[in-house]
């Protein structure tokens, strides 16, 4: 039997996954898709001064790991639709408790950052 996952572990997946869920723009992009599905553009709307490019890339490292779910309607003009998977649905709360925390304590933050 393996080693039980430690990210705290140079070589453990969980340090890479942790990667992925917790950078800034993927925990923007999971927030912004908590009220459902999106297209391209809404997310760029929602998600103040991130780029096309970083936007695209943070949604494709987000499907890769099984947290968002990109759905091609097959249209034309294309019409893509993105959406948090059960997985990622799971981690919304989480996200949502990080994002809250932060607004809370903007004072707090602040004061200590002009420090």
């Amino acid at each position: 039997m393996g080693q039980p996952p430690n990210v705290l572990a140079r070589k453990c997946a969980s340090r890479r996954y942790l990667a992925f869920v917790a950078s800034k723009w993927s925990l923007l992009v999971i927030n912004a898709l908590d009220d459902g599905p999106a297209r391209n553009g809404s997310l760029m709307r929602k998600v103040e001064g991130i780029s096309q490019k970083m936007l695209t890339q943070t949604l494709r490292d987000l499907e890769t790991t099984g947290i968002v779910k990109r759905e091609d309607h097959g249209t034309v003009p294309p019409h893509v639709t993105y959406e948090l998977t059960p997985l990622g649905k799971s981690l919304r709360q989480e996200v949502r408790s990080l994002v809250f925390w932060v607004e809370s304590n903007i004072p707090e933050l602040s004061a200590t950052t002009r420090s």
